[in-house]
């Protein structure tokens, strides 16, 4: 285990979904993924419900954190992106969580904290950067998720290709295949945002910020049938960006 101990504030939507408890359950076992690859990769972890907080207590409650991970749930409140409801397949909002979240992303960007945005987490990085959401995409294609079933029955695995010059590319290599359950995606993305990786039907996959150490992934690494070292891969460079931001700090 690495010697210098970090702060991981792991932020979801909400602790709790007891209207679904099927999916909730899908959604611990994830959320504990990730918990766990993190204190394997020397971090110490608050697990934080951006829903149950709002954006002041959300703030107050992540601000020593040395990196951030936003986690995957519900869609976001078109409200957020200049869009209608009534789409597709719309799923529920959860505003407070959507308008804490955005606040957060914008926050790491003035700071220079670390950020890894995973699915919804990706898409409210570059909502809150001021970018759009395709708020549908196909789902007969079967491409990024089973439609249909169940949340822990849906992920598809899929060929991702990332541009080499990313930084993902250093972590991850150019052509992964990944797993993934989702209906929307980035449309327009967010100011400073650059598109780093696309699925086969040129769908965004995964996006960085061309001078602030955030990077978001469409994709679920944190999902129990993922390739087994994505998510540490990504953590580990999280550390990384932790660690240089934390030298920068103590050198200004």
């Amino acid at each position: 285990m690495p010697s210098e101990t970090l702060h991981l504030a792991v932020v979801e939507v909400t602790r709790h979904r007891p209207h679904a408890p099927r999916y909730d359950a899908y959604v611990q076992t994830m959320v504990a993924r990730v918990l766990g690859d993190a204190a394997r990769g020397g971090w110490t972890t608050d697990r934080v419900a951006a829903g149950e907080l709002g954006v002041d207590a959300l703030l107050a409650s992540t601000a020593r954190a040395d990196a951030v991970v936003v986690l995957g749930g519900e869609d976001i409140s078109p409200r957020f992106y200049g869009a209608s409801g009534g789409y597709p397949s719309e799923g529920p909002h959860h505003a407070v969580a959507d308008e804490a979240q955005i606040a957060l992303v914008r926050r790491s960007l003035e700071t220079r904290t670390p950020l890894l945005g995973v699915c919804r987490g990706h898409q409210i990085m570059s909502v809150a950067l001021g970018g759009t959401l395709e708020q549908h995409l196909d789902d007969e294609a079967g491409l990024h998720r089973t439609a249909g079933v169940p949340a822990d029955l849906s992920m598809a695995d899929h060929l991702v290709a990332i541009d080499p010059a990313s930084r993902l590319a250093g972590v991850l290599g150019t052509r992964v295949v990944v797993r993934s359950s989702h209906h929307q995606a980035i449309g327009r993305p967010g100011a400073g945002l650059r598109v780093v990786a696309r699925a086969a039907d040129g769908a965004i996959e995964a996006v960085e910020h061309v001078e602030a150490p955030i990077t978001g992934v469409q994709w679920h690494p944190e999902d129990p049938g993922a390739d087994r070292a994505q998510l540490p891969a990504l953590l580990a460079r999280l550390r990384l960006e932790a660690l240089s931001a934390g030298r920068a700090s103590r050198a200004a």
